[in-house]
């Protein structure tokens, strides 16, 4: 399996992955929070804060496919590099607010390593070389 195969495999798995956590955030908010990793989640008037992380989520894949889709895989790199902040960010908010250290790196932290490891494989490919054909005359 060559290197591009293997990233946009690695990038497509993890997109549809987080488009499916957030669209389980927006559908079943409750069951899909306490999964997080915090000991306690907003309930009641404050459970819209769910479906923000549900739509922060699917946004988050939707550029990962975006950037599939267009080709623009240097671009998908540098976004999944940056995108790298949010699991690590919510690695820290697990263990910041009295969540299980096993959860918050188990989950949080190992998804932040797949995204960065994705990020900097991306980053790591060379683009092809042109490939002339018979009929295009060299170029001095």
């Amino acid at each position: 399996m060559s290197l591009k195969h293997l990233t946009t495999a690695l990038a497509a798995t993890g997109a549809a992955f987080i488009v499916y956590i957030g669209l389980s955030y927006l559908i079943a908010p409750q069951a899909t929070a306490a999964d997080f990793g915090l000991p306690t989640w907003p309930q009641h008037d404050g459970a819209g804060f769910l479906a923000v992380k549900g739509v922060r989520d699917i946004a988050t894949g939707l550029v990962v496919f975006a950037l599939l889709f267009t080709g623009q895989r240097r671009a998908l790199g540098w976004a999944m590099a940056a995108i790298t902040f949010v699991p690590a960010g919510d690695m820290v908010i697990v263990l910041g607010n009295g969540g299980p250290a096993g959860h918050a790196y188990g989950v949080h932290g190992a998804t932040a390593f797949a995204v960065a490891l994705t990020a900097g494989l991306l980053l790591r490919e060379r683009p092809a070389p042109a490939v002339r054909t018979a009929a295009e005359p060299a170029r001095a």
